[in-house]
């Protein structure tokens, strides 16, 4: 209630505040006052003296502000001008302007219009719009580094996820305080007899018949403080398949994770699936090189009698690596040995040769066995160097062939002798590739570099269409 019945703003007559006093809250009030006539000529300019940034603007007084104006802003103020001597000016919303000094220096203003009531002139109050504008290069700036932040972890989510995946380790995260799974692959999800999605955040030790006591990760923590070749044996819950857990211990942010490999056991003491007592001791001590692999003929095991022929100075030297880097032909010989053991379930007496740690060829016999409860294959090496009788000799017919070219010398000229030669060479060739991939004429003709086409078109050429 105004008790003295006064009403400060609207009481008629002088304003009620002294004019030494009204330039001071217009100075204050805003961040730059300018008076304009109705040309749009600088009267008075006055500066807020709280505001430095702007500086001294003494030199726009008596010029037009359009010289002080933005290319973008010109045509603003010209409408609001000639608005204003039209009487239809409105100055109920403010405007922004941008001033361009003769300094060379820009700054943005939002002013608002006041009508004086004096001779046409104008006031305009204005705001300094740098420090928003410098405040939203901020969010900005900030809002374009969180950006990058998310697409550099989606980029490393992605490569973290496709490691997983395409590896054929069984791979479980298990974080070291709780004992419970993080994350694991589809290999190790395989290899405990479930779905991987059901196993993320369940206890890793009740995955194993093991003593569900408290010792166990302690027991992990442990062998993951050694060199890395130091295992825990457990056996699957699950399947009762024995498998040996090869831990690392890593920290990531602030908290302790263990990676854990985990790899299936062929020993004598314990057993693997599916293989008797005896078959073990057979693997383990058998004079004949045995190798199991999975689908793509990537070596999961071998015994020592492999070690020794290949001269491997221990399992995980060769373990994990493609059985077709130790052939002589490489994928030609592994394609052959793993698509006509998928086929068939075996393949017998496949000859070639292994290639050694050190480039040694040794002549061997290659027999393969498709395995289809844990899919993969077996391979079962013998070394041939010593039985080279058991390998066949050219036929007769190829030899008396190589005869009558022989004796075509001085009798007829170089360029039929040659192609006689090639035409022995090529029957020769197709006949052992043909041999060699036990009559599968499409890997003969992959090891042959021809296309199926062109090695029906040659085995009718010489008689072997019908060849068995």
């Amino acid at each position: 209630m105004n008790t003295r019945e006064i009403d400060f703003w609207n009481k008629a007559g002088q304003p009620q505040v002294a004019p030494e006093h009204f330039n001071e809250i217009v100075a204050t009030a805003s961040d730059i006052a300018i008076v304009i006539d109705d040309a749009g000529i600088v009267q008075t300019v006055v500066v807020n003296p709280l505001n430095q940034t702007i500086g001294q603007l003494d030199h726009w007084i008596n010029r037009d502000l359009k010289d002080f104006l933005g290319e973008d802003s010109q045509s603003r103020f010209n409408d609001l001008i000639a608005d204003f001597r039209a009487g239809t000016a409105t100055f109920t919303s403010a405007v922004e302007i941008n001033h361009f000094d003769n300094t060379n220096w820009d700054f943005p203003i939002r002013y608002t219009f006041h009508a004086t009531g004096r001779d046409g002139t104008i006031l305009m109050l204005g705001r300094d719009l740098r420090p928003i504008a410098e405040l939203q290069q901020r969010l900005v700036k900030a809002q374009l580094a969180l950006e990058k932040d998310y697409e550099n972890h989606r980029d490393f989510e992605t490569r973290y996820r496709v490691l997983m995946e395409s590896t054929h380790e069984c791979l479980v995260l298990v974080d070291a305080a709780s004992g419970r799974i993080v994350d694991l692959n589809s290999p190790a999800g395989k290899l405990l007899g479930t779905d991987p999605n059901s196993l993320t955040g369940r206890s890793f030790v009740g995955e194993f018949n093991e003593d569900k006591s408290g010792d166990f990760l302690d027991r992990l923590t442990e062998a993951a403080s050694s060199d890395g070749s130091t295992s825990i044996k457990l056996s699957v819950a699950r399947t009762d398949r024995p498998v040996a857990i090869f831990p690392t211990l890593f920290r990531a942010g602030g908290d302790r994770t263990l990676l854990c490999r985990l790899a299936t056991e062929f020993s004598t003491d314990k057993g693997a699936a599916d293989l008797s007592d005896d078959l073990g001791a057979l693997f383990n001590n058998g004079a004949d090189s045995v190798i199991f692999s999975d689908e793509k003929g990537v070596i999961r095991a071998v015994n020592d009698a492999f070690l020794n022929l290949c001269n491997a100075a221990r399992t995980a030297d060769v373990k994990n690596r493609s059985f077709a880097e130790y052939l002589a032909r490489g994928q030609v010989d592994l394609r052959v040995l793993l698509e006509n053991a998928a086929r068939a379930g075996r393949m017998r007496m496949f000859a070639t040769k292994l290639i050694t740690k050190h480039g040694t060829e040794i002549p061997v016999d290659i027999s393969t066995t498709y395995l289809e409860n844990n899919p993969g294959f077996a391979f079962v090496i013998r070394d041939s160097s010593r039985s080279e009788v058991l390998r066949e000799v050219p036929s007769k017919s190829n030899e008396d062939q190589m005869k009558n070219v022989v004796e075509l010398v001085g009798s007829s000229p170089l360029k039929d002798i040659v192609s006689a030669t090639t035409d022995v060479i090529e029957k020769i060739c197709i006949e052992t590739a043909v041999e060699l991939t036990d009559n599968n004429r499409v890997a003969a003709a992959e090891m042959l570099g021809l296309s199926r086409q062109s090695l029906y078109v040659k085995l009718r050429k010489y008689g072997l269409i019908d060849k068995n």
